[in-house]
């Protein structure tokens, strides 16, 4: 029996050779991975000794021949191919150990020169990879440290080999190992490609979940490869149950929105859209106004701050029924208050760093896929229009608040704020008007003044009715992007009660 080896990776490798040697496989190695097991003690045949041509071009050459691959491909249930083995001399390889190089990891450090990356595109080893793959049915292909133990353990119980159902599993990996390293290097050449005419994005599965929206449905959650940080990347849960599909999903919309919010602030969100968000001075009041602005609502929701949760936040929180808490640090006190909820899943954010860069955006329709650069542009209000009225200093501060909610609300959306809170928000209508009563009713309900209140609109109104009714309720400034063709109609109502409005234009349609 033969194994051929040519890792990059060296993790795992001095053991899973032995094991492989203690079974009675003769061990083949490229190179560097040649001196890696001599070193250990082991004896392995270099590449160039079996096809008889020393490494060309740098190392751009060595295992790129018919000796190397003709070993791999062969196929043992054909006459012919072993023939033409014998023929020529070569012997089969019963196992393919091969991991690329970290084409990734150098792509995405900056300052990197053309030439650098390209050495990183690795020839031979995707090409060993996939004709092992390619040839299942008789080698067992193995491109993961991860999956030395198990290979090893089935071999030691197989007597050296590995079932078919093993060796068709690990094929899977393999395609998939190289099919996402050449998505990688894809990308590497149209960095400034945002719709490239073939589209190939990368997740790799970071968890597997419970279920999904609903029990009958299977979920996971896979993060896109690359140099970007995830939903869960630098998070510890310091307590509670597992993370759940729709969990993840609120999670994500929450911190989306915190991201835009500068002063201390809380974002409580339910079924993937806000229903309570503050901002204060201090992480507490931000806390109390969003609690307050919907509590209702807020009743197991996902709660997210900007700021760490002090003792006398953890005090308020433990007497709240919370699903998922994540803060950038916990205060020791706090974890003491919070202890009481074992359930309640306790996320700590140790991320420092400002997100940067641009994401694109995906939605799954029949038989396709949507893409679109996120809607991630700052608050300028250098671009707004003060269209009628004036708005006070305080208006401002309220106006861009609600208009920085209102982008993270299910269109057609509608938000009231007053003194950093939102204090109504209608979310996810056929009709804007429908959308302003729903806000209007839900702070009235919940028992806000809306004296002096504003509102903020995801997209232009297309008559005076919306606006009319949020104006009787109190509302003295509204925000919103302008455009429809009954703007002089919006405007003159406005202006006849007395009240201010922006233009923005810029619409913030989410669905």
């Amino acid at each position: 029996m033969r194994a051929l080896i040519s890792v990059y990776d060296k993790n795992g490798l001095v053991p899973f050779a032995r094991g492989l040697a203690d079974l009675g496989f003769e061990l083949v190695a490229s190179d560097g991975t040649a001196t890696t097991l001599r070193d250990a003690g082991l004896g392995v045949i270099r590449v160039e000794e079996l096809t008889g041509f020393p490494e060309m071009l740098g190392g751009r050459v060595k295992t790129l021949h018919p000796r190397v691959h003709a070993g791999i491909l062969a196929r043992r249930g054909r006459g012919d191919d072993l023939a033409q083995l014998a023929e020529q001399g070569i012997e089969p390889f019963e196992l393919v150990c091969v991991n690329l190089y970290p084409f990734e990891l150098v792509a995405d450090r900056v300052g990197m020169a053309d030439d650098d990356v390209v050495e990183m595109i690795d020839v031979g080893g995707p090409s060993m990879l996939r004709a092992a793959a390619k040839n299942f049915a008789s080698v067992t292909p193995v491109c993961r440290p991860g999956d030395y133990g198990d290979v090893l353990a089935e071999l030691r119980e197989r007597r050296g080999q590995t079932s078919l159902e093993t060796r068709r599993r690990l094929a899977g990996v393999a395609f998939a190992a190289t099919a996402a390293y050449e998505a990688a290097i894809a990308r590497w050449f149209q960095p400034d490609d945002e719709l490239p005419e073939t589209f190939v994005p990368v997740f790799e599965r970071v968890r597997e979940l419970a279920y999904g929206e609903n029990p009958h449905q299977q979920a996971g959650f896979y993060a896109e490869r690359g140099p970007r940080r995830h939903l869960l990347s630098r998070v510890e849960q310091l307590a509670g149950r597992p993370l759940s599909f729709n969990n993840l999903n609120d999670l994500s919309a929450a911190r989306l929105l915190a991201r835009e919010l500068e002063e201390p602030a809380c974002v409580i969100v339910k079924h993937a859209n806000p229903c309570g968000v503050g901002v204060a001075e201090t992480i507490e009041v931000a806390y109390a106004k969003a609690l307050a602005a919907d509590p209702v609502s807020a009743y197991g929701g996902v709660v997210v701050f900007n700021r760490a949760v002090t003792a006398s936040l953890g005090e308020a929180l433990s007497g709240q029924f919370v699903e998922v808490l994540f803060a950038p640090g916990y205060d020791e006190q706090a974890m003491e208050a919070l202890a009481g909820k074992p359930s309640v899943r306790i996320l700590n954010d140790t991320e420092r760093r400002t997100p940067g860069g641009t994401e694109r955006d995906y939605k799954r329709v029949l038989g396709g896929l949507l893409v679109q650069e996120r809607d991630w542009n700052p608050v300028d209000q250098a671009r707004m229009e003060v269209v009628c009225g004036r708005a006070s200093d305080d208006q401002w501060r309220d106006l861009l608040f609600a208009w920085k909610v209102v982008k993270h609300v299910s269109s057609n959306a509608i938000v009231l704020g007053l003194r950093g809170q939102t204090v109504g928000i209608g979310a996810g209508q056929m009709s804007r008007v429908d959308a302003v009563r729903i806000a209007v009713d839900k702070a009235r309900r919940v028992g806000h003044d809306l004296e002096g209140a504003v509102l903020a609109s995801d997209a232009f109104f297309p008559f005076p009715d919306g606006p009319q009714i949020a104006l009787e309720a109190g509302i003295t400034a509204i925000i919103q992007p302008g455009g429809s063709r009954r703007d002089a109609e919006v405007i003159e109502g406005v202006s006849e009660a007395g009240a201010a409005m922006v233009f923005t234009h810029r619409r913030h349609f989410r669905h």
